[in-house]
């Protein structure tokens, strides 16, 4: 079996996680530890990919252009008339598709819509300054963004793309065959199959350190930072959880994580079967390289690159603010290694964790719960209407 370099154990950024940080609680809630040896099992999901997408991109995307292909997908989710030369391919695409499944619980579904919505601007902070910075810890999983020219780019950009695609996975029967979650879902897939393609078209990519781009278990990855790392700061920023929407939540990750191509017998059902995929993914990475000192320093200053604020001196109070999450959420020893500066002026996010703390005694009050769904489900439409107009 062909083993790449990125697949090494881990002795700093995410050992540090299992034995210093939050996932020493999250070992607790296992019977036993998981065996790193058992990780070997998941090397050859390094050289798999969404090979059924890749063909619809490679034979419609790459041949008449990314944003006609994207439309065209759109033209067809909707039911629309297709031109005759792509009619098939993207019939064929779309009725692999299983948009419901027999295990599908839509009522556990909006049990996990439900606790995303509740989240608010502190599930947006948890996404941003947990989930895509600690992200960068792993120098393997980021290659793709470097070959894609994501520093060229700029973090704004990556920020309005990912704050959209989830407030519109979120939003209520957004899911529903027919509507925005779905076609951000499938719109999405084929960036990642452009992307791909285009890496290896290029060919400077090597596969025998990093695998194939986007692979599977990297992909398996991401769907847990969405699902289990996104709970996980969820916990840390004072939020209060309820069984119901746990079980909701990996529930929705587990149907989104279909639609996006991740075999289904990867996914996990449960909060545990998520830490052990977790750990297996994070202690057979390789620790971050220049590229991930690079993209984390782009991240910590998007809030001064972005055109919202309005006013410079509130942009540069956002980026002490996000620092301030960064290193709550995150840690010192990670924020060391990402080279992410301590901020004194950015404590004063700290009111909002005690903001959560108070409100969230009451969180078996279902008048209460819904009121805070509502109210955190204005807060992401308008965030990602300030990102989709500023920037």
């Amino acid at each position: 079996m062909q083993i790449p370099e990125r697949y090494q154990v881990n002795t700093s950024s995410f050992s540090f996680y299992w034995t210093e940080g939050p996932g020493v609680e999250l070992l607790h809630k296992l019977q036993e530890k998981p065996l790193l040896s058992d990780a070997d099992q998941f090397i050859p999901l390094l050289y798999q990919h969404d090979s059924c997408c890749d063909m619809l991109v490679e034979h419609l995307h790459l041949k008449i252009g990314f944003s006609k292909g994207q439309q065209l997908l759109k033209d067809a989710l909707a039911g629309k008339s297709i031109e005759a030369a792509y009619e098939s391919l993207l019939t064929d695409f779309i009725n692999s598709l299983d948009l419901a499944p027999s295990w599908l619980d839509w009522t556990k579904i909006e049990e996990g819509i439900g606790l995303s919505q509740r989240s608010g601007l502190s599930g947006l902070i948890v996404l941003r300054d947990y989930v895509l910075m600690g992200g960068y810890e792993s120098s393997a999983i980021n290659k793709p963004l470097i070959f894609t020219g994501a520093l060229k780019k700029g973090a704004v950009k990556r920020l309005t793309e990912t704050v959209s695609f989830w407030v519109d996975i979120t939003g209520n029967n957004a899911l529903k065959k027919g509507n925005i979650g779905i076609e951000a879902i499938l719109l999405t897939r084929c960036i990642h199959s452009y992307a791909r393609l285009n890496i290896i078209k290029h060919g400077h990519w090597q596969v025998e350190k990093w695998g194939i781009p986007l692979n599977t278990w990297d992909m398996l990855a991401t769907n847990l930072g969405f699902s289990l790392v996104y709970l996980t700061g969820l916990k840390l920023m004072k939020f209060n959880v309820l069984k119901s929407e746990i079980e909701g939540l990996f529930h929705l990750w587990k149907y989104i994580g279909t639609l996006l191509g991740i075999p289904l017998q990867l996914l996990p059902d449960s909060e545990e079967q998520a830490i052990k995929a977790l750990y297996y993914w994070t202690m057979t990475q390789k620790e971050g390289d220049h590229d991930s000192l690079a993209l984390a320093q782009a991240l910590m200053e998007e809030p001064v690159k972005a055109a919202y604020p309005t006013t410079k001196w509130k942009r540069k109070l956002m980026r002490e603010i996000h620092l301030y999450y960064n290193h709550y959420l995150l840690g010192s020893y990670s924020c060391s290694l990402l080279g992410l500066k301590k901020t004194i002026v950015g404590k004063i996010a700290y009111i909002n964790i005690l903001k959560n703390k108070r409100s969230n005694r009451i969180i078996n009050d279902l008048l209460w719960r819904k009121q805070h769904i509502n109210k955190g489900r204005k807060v992401h439409e308008e965030v990602k209407q300030i990102y989709l107009k500023y920037n």
